[in-house]
């Protein structure tokens, strides 16, 4: 064989390994456009209670891990209910293939959101009790290895949580603020 063709057959295979290397090293992430750039969670996104629109916010994530199949998406404030905490959105069964729920849109077949902790289905905006202190919103997206959680339509999210655990391969989480 040619020197020449064998240092480019060469080079061409250590680029690739140099490619599917970083890819590999990607880490799993999640971005949510709710903030008001110091970490507060903006009032166009707070639930009417407490003088916002009660907008869900865009979030977005990229390098899910190899062998994603589903996402889940869960939005919780572990300082509300006296430290019980508080379910703001649980969205399951999303597809491999989404990269993003946009601001103010439900998500579409199959995924779709479990009843919240003011009782409905979809986005429930912060709303902590005045004077209680900054509340922390935690949004954390699941990588699964299934597709669909099999879960019914009634199941609380506690309990959709165990069966998010049970198929997670990674999670990438990011936290805002909100107090009145």
């Amino acid at each position: 064989m040619d020197a020449r063709i064998m240092v480019r057959l060469v080079l061409a295979v250590l680029l690739l390994t140099v490619a599917i290397s970083a890819q590999a090293g990607s880490s799993f992430t999640v971005t949510v456009d709710a903030g008001d750039g110091h970490g507060h969670v903006r009032r166009h996104f707070v639930y009417p209670a407490c003088g916002g629109d009660n907008v869900s916010p865009h979030v977005h994530w990229t390098h899910a891990p190899h062998g994603t199949r589903g996402f889940a998406l869960t939005v919780f404030d572990p300082d509300a209910n006296r430290g019980k905490g508080w379910w703001h959105w649980f969205v399951i069964d999303l597809p491999a293939t989404a990269t993003a729920l946009q601001e103010g849109a439900s998500p579409r077949a199959p995924a779709h959101s479990l009843r919240n902790d003011f009782g409905t289905r979809g986005w429930g905006g912060p709303c902590p009790p005045v004077g209680d202190g900054p509340h922390h919103y935690v949004f954390t997206l699941y990588a699964l290895d299934t597709a669909t959680l099999g879960l019914p339509a009634n199941v609380t999210p506690a309990a959709a949580l165990e069966a998010v655990h049970a198929h997670t391969l990674r999670r990438a989480s990011t936290t805002f603020v909100y107090a009145r």
